[in-house]
């Protein structure tokens, strides 16, 4: 007997629309910049930095900790599962496919940081800084794809996540290197043989919630012990997840998790995330000083100039080369339009900033990404939309390369 996903109600049914997701995204990020700017700072402050979990297990986080490692998790589990799906069944089922958001990816980290490197030559600082342009925020970066890109093939999305996710590891790895002088190797052997059990139990067809549930938890814990950002976990469970149903099936764990865990994420997780994550002090002097500082300047140019270069330089390479193939639908003045959404910098790069620099030099690091995501997220809606109504208008898509 097959199983029917349950229905859902209207308001569930809402937060699965991407355009929706985006706007409480944004909404969220906006109501931040406002707290954080305005006479509730210190109380927003306040909350942020408020401590709450159990010391004994080390999970004493603060609350915007908790949103950064734990409500990510939870999206980088969905976003894990919907590129799994695209890798076993969809769009990036063949090698030639799925291998340009990774080549894109690549080259979206090295050039960046290569263009740091050159415009902050001779300024100290920038042996330390130079990794805070390699990241691209996935949640904002889709939120804006959401919003301004509708008119786009879905191949747009599925690179755009295919790349984000690839790039994200690659920092989150970069961070492991660079900042974490010790690894907890008892709580990284834990996580193993907990991500092996639920490998087994996926095998099995196990489908009870009250082994998955606590055996995720378990996941979580270890990988946060190990001193790797927390939000591996969610996407080391989802590439585990199965997603070819079986005969009796109507529809595999991948997608009955998609379904359920989805407005969850869209809804609560990634806005909560914005709420705590987007609460930068901005005046008008930092901004000012910006202009006149090397370091922020390398910066906001490797993440506004250096992520478009890098992404849809060694994408449309790799095309041209016959290493890979354009997604379907998409043409090159698309990719590009894509590719400048690889300046949102956002998340991770306020992590390694944090990591990376001290005092004030971390509030100037801070505010070059700000600024710089803020320009790219900008300048990428309006590519977007340029590109969506050449579509909508045209009622076919661009000749791929």
């Amino acid at each position: 007997m097959t199983r029917r996903l349950p229905a859902v109600g209207e308001f569930v049914r809402y937060l699965r629309t991407e355009t929706v997701g985006g706007v409480i995204l944004l909404a969220a990020a906006a109501i931040a910049l406002i707290a954080a700017n305005g006479p509730w700072a210190d109380i927003y402050h306040s909350v942020r930095e408020t401590t709450i979990g159990p010391s004994a297990l080390h999970l004493d986080l603060t609350v915007g900790d908790w949103a950064k490692d734990g409500l990510l998790a939870l999206f980088f589990f969905v976003a894990g599962l919907e590129l799994k799906r695209e890798l076993v069944v969809g769009e990036l089922s063949r090698f030639r496919s799925a291998i340009l958001p990774a080549i894109a990816a690549v080259g979206g980290m090295v050039v960046p940081a290569l263009v740091a490197v050159g415009v902050g030559w001779g300024d100290p600082r920038i042996g330390d800084a130079w990794a805070i342009p390699v990241a691209t925020d996935i949640a904002f970066a889709l939120g804006v794809l959401a919003l301004t890109g509708s008119g786009l093939p879905s191949s747009a999305r599925v690179f755009l996540l295919s790349l984000a996710v690839v790039d994200d590891l690659g920092a989150i790895l970069l961070i492991a290197i660079l900042f974490t002088s010790t690894i907890d190797l008892i709580a990284a052997a834990a996580a193993v043989v907990l991500l092996a059990g639920y490998w087994v139990l996926q095998r099995r067809r196990v489908r009870s919630p009250w082994l998955y549930v606590p055996l995720a938890v378990g996941v979580w814990i270890a990988v946060h012990e190990t001193g790797v950002h927390a939000t591996v976990a969610g996407v080391a469970l989802a590439l585990l997840t199965r997603v070819r149903q079986d005969p009796d099936e109507e529809h595999s764990p991948c997608v009955r998790l998609e379904h359920r865990l989805q407005p969850w994420s869209a809804g609560v997780a990634v806005p909560v995330f914005a709420l705590f994550a987007a609460g930068i002090p901005v005046d008008g002097e930092s901004l000012a000083r910006l202009v006149d500082d090397r370091m922020a300047l390398a910066v906001v140019i490797g993440l506004v100039i250096g992520k478009l270069v890098g992404i849809a330089g060694s994408a449309l390479l790799a095309v041209r080369l016959r290493i890979a193939e354009m997604p379907a639908g998409l043409g090159k003045r698309d990719l590009v339009a894509v590719a400048m959404l690889g300046g949102v910098g956002f998340t991770v790069s306020l992590l390694i900033a944090e990591l990376a620099m001290d005092g004030e030099d971390m509030a100037i690091a801070k505010g070059a990404v700000l600024v710089a995501s803020l320009v790219a997220a900008l300048v990428a809606a309006g590519l977007l939309r340029w590109r969506s109504r050449a579509h909508e208008d045209n009622g076919a898509p661009e000749q791929p390369l």
